[in-house]
């Protein structure tokens, strides 16, 4: 039997992390695939759905484009043209995370489905290997509810199964607006395909704010109808299509698509894994337990000399590349250092919906404030009549700034606003350095820019906190 001192199961985002960090540590390590190489950023997610989203944009600009006085004629979008750009650019993408695996030497790379057989001990493709670290880093899939799935049957799309389409569907209604539901509906909207989005639960992508989550439904709902809390009653496909039936507000419709779009969500992939011979403690779903700042999995109740840990989607946090990309980072370098564990750090809360105006958070969300028990006020700003926003046609949105009580040190922020990803950026910035809110106005604010529109937030929530901005602003900037 072959033994190692690490061996990582998954070559996606985290698994490639993780073999970099064990690799400062020691030779002996392998990576296992059963897959296709590739990350799902590359193949299906980050890189192709931002693909759509540039078409989408481009033909939007071009039928806003008369506001500034340019007539561009009736805009017409070449669907098999759209998907074709999109394909060779993410093959593109893809042949370089391709690349960078088959790089890694071939001794340290193995095909085929792992599973655990007991504590430390893997049969990959048949073959058994016993490690003496072990990070799992299998990813995640899509949740897909029985009823869809039975339901709209081969009409059925997953995210990635949309990206190898070779034309746009006449009509698609999206299940779920979260982050992939409301990027989707909005592109697809925007190329000429008609579309409904359903939902129950009313969250919009990764918002909390139920102000923010009131005004992110009002913009997207101005171009496409979107339900927060849809009653699916019946879903079935025929020749004809998907025929949904659903209830809103008590009453019953029924309508029909060419193409079901589910996006409810993804899931840790366990799947053939048997992670109940790992000899660790499961949750409910049985994923793994873990601590946030080793990514060690806790033993379960015959513990075993083999440390497991846990990184990126498998670990069910986040389902995003930088959480992946850290935990891999995280976990690989403590299953190379084992038996001397390090705590790291975690990167302040980021997160981006690529939908326009864009959806973005900082720090902590609203909800993780209010559960906390911590006392904060919140500073507003609106993008209604936000000068640079104005000028572009961009006039919509709403910016709100967690700070807290006496201290004015700021918490987090919730946005949906024209440039929100760039905003975000800068606000986890200053909450990552632990300013409070007279501190963070010192930082300059060029003129005209959407940015003013969070010196405008910081300026209310110095006000409803009760602190002096001027002063303090006033004299960093005399530095």
């Amino acid at each position: 039997m072959r033994t190692v001192d690490v061996a990582i199961i998954g070559a996606g985002t985290a698994g490639l992390q993780a073999y970099a960090a064990a690799r400062h540590w020691t030779d002996s390590i392998v990576l296992i695939e059963d897959g296709a190489y590739g990350t799902t950023c590359a193949r299906s997610g980050c890189m192709p759905s931002k693909l759509l989203i540039a078409a989408a944009e481009r033909a939007h600009e071009a039928r806003g484009a008369k506001v500034f006085g340019i007539e561009t004629g009736e805009v017409t979008v070449d669907g098999p043209a759209v998907m074709r750009r999109l394909q060779d650019l993410r093959d593109h993408f893809l042949e370089g995370v391709v690349a960078q695996t088959e790089a890694i030497p071939e001794a340290r790379r193995l095909r085929g489905h792992a599973r655990f057989r007991e504590p430390g001990v893997l049969e990959v493709g048949g073959e058994m290997l016993r490690a003496q670290r072990i990070v799992i880093a299998t990813g995640s899939v899509s949740r897909i509810p029985d009823q869809l799935r039975e339901g709209a049957g081969a009409r059925l799309l997953t995210i990635a199964d949309l990206f190898e389409l070779r034309d746009l569907p006449e009509s698609v209604v999206v299940f779920g607006a979260g982050v992939i539901g409301v990027e989707a509906a909005q592109a697809l909207v925007r190329l000429g395909v008609r579309v409904r989005c359903l939902s129950k639960g009313g969250d919009v992508a990764m918002l909390t704010d139920p102000v923010i989550t009131k005004t992110a439904h009002e913009i997207l709902g101005g171009e496409f109808p979107v339900e927060l809390d849809a009653q699916i009653d019946e879903v079935r496909n025929d020749q004809d299509g998907v025929h949904v039936t659903f209830t809103i507000d008590g009453e019953a419709r029924t309508e029909t698509f060419e193409r079901a779009l589910v996006a409810t969500g993804r899931v840790p992939n366990m799947g053939g894994l048997d992670i109940e011979n790992a000899g660790l403690k499961l949750d409910e779903h049985g994923v793994p337990l873990s601590d946030r700042a080793t990514c060690l999995c806790e033993a379960g109740e015959s513990p075993s000399a083999v440390a497991v840990f846990i990184a990126g989607d498998a670990e069910g946090n986040a389902p995003v590349l930088p959480v992946a990309s850290d935990d891999g980072r995280i976990a690989g370098d403590n299953a190379g250092r084992w038996p001397h564990v390090k705590a790291h750090r975690r990167k302040t809360d980021l997160f981006i919906t690529y939908t326009k105006p864009s959806i973005a958070t900082a720090g902590m969300r609203y909800a993780q404030i209010v559960k906390s028990g911590r006392r904060f006020e919140v500073g507003e700003a609106s993008f209604a009549d936000q000068g640079r926003a104005v000028i572009e046609d961009r006039a919509r949105g709403l910016l709100r700034l967690y700070g807290e009580w006496e201290t004015g040190i700021l918490l987090g922020a919730e946005l949906i606003a024209p440039d929100a990803e760039h905003h975000a950026h800068l606000l986890a910035a200053l909450i990552a350095q632990g300013l409070c809110a007279p501190e963070a106005l010192g930082i300059p604010f060029y003129h005209p820019c959407t940015e003013e529109a969070i010196r405008t937030s910081l300026r209310d929530l110095c006000a409803k906190l009760l602190l002096d901005d001027l002063p303090v602003e006033r004299m960093i900037n005399r530095k």
